[in-house]
């Protein structure tokens, strides 16, 4: 073989397909619909055809109208494409009756965000987390899954344990979701005998919507070595690093990111990963300033600590990216209303601070613009807590 000819792995082919519905502007459905492709970026795909289509609901069969599935079906079979990517989670039903149709693989959102999860998880704790999270999904849907992941070679979404013919039983099922909760019980014990063993140290935790920065953040501030990507969910395992600033001594962890429509399932399953933030002293929730739809992320994030409990720690609110936030620059007499496409980031700081009622400050990690007064903001919020916390123990500060 001539040595100059290089080698590339074949990537699958996807169409995704949104719905508009009265809840969401159009704006918004082309924004997730565009998350849903960095999605399948992630998983290795490759994005051929987006599809939107605008109703009161979906339908109960198809989950699209019968003349948007003919114009699809149309697509699939003109373009050799491998999947269909729906951007909600489907019904056992909706997903035979779309299989039937497309005759090719259907995932939806939850599926292709546990496919990449499988892909992620390298501790034993995250791959039991994902492959109970895997299950639990999997077991209503028995009937079409196993006899479809049966004939498959592999693939996105194919991962995990509908390839063993041995789970192609409901009661198998069923005793593995039970051996699986059993052993992250067995896990959870280890885990809450390490954290009793550490030291009397205030604990900070990284939280945010996915790729905002959070692990270069911790990269940064603890001078570790944290896995950090332009991926969505980049980290899935979480990391712990002691971090000293001004002789103040403190534990930061990275967890792994929230997204919108995050799987229940996952949600459960991590709970216990997630118990860093429920035991953070401190939150230090980190924004992509420079994304169109940061608020929105804003509001997902506080909605999944809501669920977990969360929800009344103290909070840092770290706006990053301030290199790539773009704004149309706004004359003096011009009088057109304000939005955030002609807004500054000094006029989004003046606002935030004025609106929040915890600290907030914007800083660009990668370019570390403003990072030694985020150090410092850090340094007094643990400072303040561990004299309360622990007034016996005081440090040099």
């Amino acid at each position: 073989m001539d040595k100059n000819i290089e080698t590339f792995e074949i990537q699958e082919r996807a169409v995704l397909v949104g719905l508009i519905t009265g809840g969401t502007t159009e704006e918004q459905a082309h924004e997730y619909i565009n998350e849903l492709a960095f999605l399948v970026d992630t998983a290795g795909g490759v994005v051929v055809k987006k599809y939107l289509q605008k109703v009161h609901m979906p339908d109960s069969k198809y989950f699209v109208g019968s003349g948007k599935m003919a114009e699809i079906n149309s697509f699939i079979k003109e373009n050799n494409i491998d999947f269909v990517v729906f951007d909600d989670e489907l019904s056992p039903s909706q997903l035979r009756n779309l299989e039937r149709e497309f005759n090719c693989k259907i995932l939806d959102r939850t599926l292709l965000i546990l496919d990449i999860f499988v892909k992620r998880a390298h501790t034993s704790y995250a791959k039991t987390q994902v492959e109970l999270a895997q299950c639990q999904y999997l077991l209503p849907r028995l009937t079409h899954m196993w006899t479809h992941l049966s004939k498959q070679k592999g693939g996105i979404g194919m991962k995990g344990p509908g390839e063993k013919e041995i789970e192609t039983d409901r009661r198998i099922i069923k005793d593995k979701i039970a051996l699986l909760k059993e052993k992250l019980k067995d896990i959870d014990k280890q885990k809450l005998t390490q954290r009793k063993n550490r030291e009397k140290l205030v604990r900070v935790a990284l939280i945010g919507y996915t790729n905002v920065g959070k692990s270069t953040i911790m990269n940064l501030i603890s001078k570790s070595d944290v896995f950090a990507e332009d991926k969505l969910f980049a980290t899935l395992d979480t990391t712990v690093r002691k971090v000293v600033i001004d002789n103040m001594p403190f534990l930061m962890s990275d967890t792994v990111g929230f997204i919108r429509k995050l799987p229940h399932d996952l949600i459960e399953s991590f709970k216990s990963t997630l118990d860093e933030v429920a035991e953070a002293d401190v939150l230090i929730h980190v924004v992509d300033i420079s994304h169109k739809n940061y608020e929105e992320q804003i509001v997902t994030v506080q909605d999944t600590l809501r669920e977990l409990g969360v929800i009344d720690k103290p909070v840092i609110m770290v706006f990053n990216k301030i290199d790539a936030y773009n704004h149309i620059e706004k004359d003096e007499d011009d009088l057109t209303p304000v939005t955030k496409e002609n807004t500054t980031i000094q006029e989004l700081e003046k606002m935030w601070i004025a609106k929040l009622n915890e600290p907030a400050i914007f800083v660009s990690a990668k370019n570390k613009i403003n990072i030694d007064n985020f150090k410092q903001l850090i340094y007094k919020k643990s400072r303040d807590i561990h004299a309360v916390k622990y007034p016996y123990n005081n440090f040099l500060y």
